[in-house]
């Protein structure tokens, strides 16, 4: 009768099992857990009797309005849950938001650069970026940047001439067919922009303007050629070097220098060494647009003798 009897206890405990039914203690510290966040620690009942400012009108005043404002201002973990997504939600639309300006911004600049610069064709092999840029600025204006691109062996190179503002790129275009050097230029309006030089890399002082027309840059180096190398070609080729600077990466195939010559002339000279070789490769020279600043030592990178 007693086996009888636990067995019919045991079906009616599965009969009544809830599976989706919690245990007690978790219920317990739910109802602990509501109870706790509705308490308000000024309430009297939290202070012992030993403390007697709780009489003093002062205290009753604010007791009554923190009361009040505390209920008033109450709102459940949910809630406050809640809140704080809205709250990081907007940050994330206003982050976005802000991106989304500096892109714009950047492509406004972009394209405002590309409407104040013009394509030049058909270049003489001998016209200097210096004299290209002096064509322009006397019929049209001042001129932001002169780059002139292609093979320094061919007859006819190109060029992309920056100015400083619209209108003077427009009437750039109408010395399309002027005669600069040998061969008369054609000149139409860019689809691109000229890429910035880093500004921290352009002179700052009328020394430094000096020192640009005394330097050359130098490229398609070959990286088996040291600097000893590319000083030793330069003076024997042209004249005294005072500094140089010799750079490069494992990504690149080949390297580059700047070269300051101890006098501007030198410097013009060393510019009828572009397609000389160097190494196994032949070198291109152009005008270099900053100057070849000393290395700063630090102090604690002296080393003593």
């Amino acid at each position: 009768m007693a086996v009888v009897a636990e067995d019919s206890t045991e079906v009616a405990a599965a009969k009544n099992f809830d599976p989706e039914m919690k245990p007690k203690s978790e219920f317990d510290a739910h109802k602990l857990a509501e109870m706790f966040s509705n308490l308000n620690p000024l309430a009297k009942e939290f202070f012992p009797s030993s403390y007697s400012h709780h009489d003093r009108p002062d205290f009753q005043f604010y007791y009554h309005n923190y009361n009040r404002s505390s209920m008033k201002n109450f709102q459940p973990a949910d809630q406050l849950l809640h809140n704080d997504n809205d709250r990081r939600r907007r940050n994330d639309n206003n982050n976005q938001g802000r991106r989304r300006m500096n892109n714009r911004s950047i492509r406004a600049q972009q394209e405002e650069s590309v409407m104040r610069t013009v394509y030049v064709s058909d270049i003489d092999k001998d016209v200097s970026e210096e004299e290209l840029a002096k064509v322009f600025r006397e019929y049209c204006g001042y001129v932001n940047d002169c780059r002139i691109c292609g093979d320094p062996h061919s007859v006819l190179r190109f060029a992309f001439v920056e100015f400083a503002n619209e209108p003077s790129a427009r009437a750039a275009t109408g010395l399309s067919g002027t005669m600069v050097g040998s061969y008369p230029i054609k000149v139409l309006p860019s689809k691109t922009a000229i890429l910035p030089v880093n500004p921290t890399f352009l002179p700052k002082s009328n020394d430094e303007w000096d020192m640009c027309t005394r330097t050359i840059y130098c490229t398609n180096i070959d990286k088996k050629v040291s600097q000893v190398e590319v000083k030793n070609f330069f003076e024997t080729s042209c004249g005294e070097v005072t500094r140089l600077r010799l750079l490069g990466d494992q990504l690149h195939s080949t390297r580059i220098a700047f070269v300051e010559f101890a006098m501007a002339e030198t410097a013009l000279q060393a510019l009828n060494c572009s397609g000389m070789i160097l190494g196994t490769q032949p070198i291109r020279v152009s005008p270099s647009k900053t100057p070849v600043r000393p290395r700063v030592t630090r102090p604690g990178s002296i080393k003593p003798s």
